[in-house]
C-alpha cells in the first residue's frame, strides 16, 4: 500500500518519487525521474516531465504542463492551465533536448491561471504572477507582476496581500500583521 493517493486514471511511470500524503488526480501523467515532495496536490490533466522537482505542499491546478528543467520549492501554487517552457527557440525539425534552460520557482510563490513562464527566468520566493502574465525575465522575491510581457506592479506579502510601503519603506500585511521592509528595490520580512 502506498502512502499517497493516485486516481485510477493517473499514469505514474516507473522511477517517480512521490512524497507521503500527495494526491494525483484524473488523467495526470508523472514521467520517469520526477520528484514530488510530501502533501503535493496534482490536479486533473497535469503533465510532470522527467527530472522535474516539486517541494512539499506544492499545489498544481488542472491542465498544467511542467517541463524538464523546472524546480519548485515548498508551498508553490501553480494556477490552472499555466505552462512552463524549456527551450527558448523551439523548432519541430531541430532537436534541442540538450539546450533545456532551467527555471526555479521560490518558496511560497503563486503563478496565476494561464500564465506562461519563458524558460531560464527564475521566480523569487513569495512572488505573485498574475493570471495570463507572460514572464520574460527574473521575478524578485515578493514581487507582483502582471501583463504580457509581465511588468512589475508592486509587492505582495507571504499571505498574498498587496503591500503599501510608507515613506520609511515599511509595510504591514493587512491579513497577518507581519511587517516588511523595502530597501534598494528589494523586500524582506522584518
Amino acid at each position: 500500500m502506498s502512502d499517497f493517493f493516485a486516481h485510477e486514471t493517473a499514469v505514474i511511470d516507473e522511477g517517480c518519487q512521490i512524497g507521503a500524503g500527495s494526491k494525483i488526480w484524473h488523467f495526470s501523467h508523472l514521467m520517469p525521474g520526477c520528484i514530488l515532495g510530501e502533501k503535493c496536490n496534482i490536479g486533473q490533466n497535469v503533465v510532470i516531465s522527467p527530472k522535474v522537482v516539486l517541494g512539499m505542499n506544492v499545489k498544481v491546478q488542472n491542465n498544467v504542463s511542467i517541463y524538464e528543467g523546472v524546480t519548485c520549492d515548498d508551498d508553490v501554487f501553480l494556477g490552472p492551465s499555466m505552462v512552463f517552457t524549456n527551450v527558448i527557440n523551439p523548432r519541430s525539425a531541430v532537436n534541442r533536448k540538450n539546450e533545456y534552460l532551467k527555471t526555479h520557482v521560490g518558496k511560497g510563490a503563486s503563478i496565476g491561471a494561464n500564465a506562461t513562464i519563458v524558460c531560464g527566468h527564475d521566480i523569487g520566493q513569495y512572488a505573485f504572477i498574475g493570471a495570463g502574465a507572460v514572464v520574460t525575465k527574473e521575478v524578485p522575491d515578493y514581487a507582483l507582476v502582471v501583463g504580457n510581457p509581465a511588468r512589475h506592479m508592486g509587492w505582495m506579502s507571504e499571505f498574498g496581500q498587496r503591500l503599501h510601503f510608507d515613506d520609511k519603506g515599511i509595510a504591514v500585511c493587512e491579513e497577518s500583521g507581519e511587517q516588511y521592509r523595502l530597501e534598494d528595490n528589494k523586500v524582506s520580512k522584518i
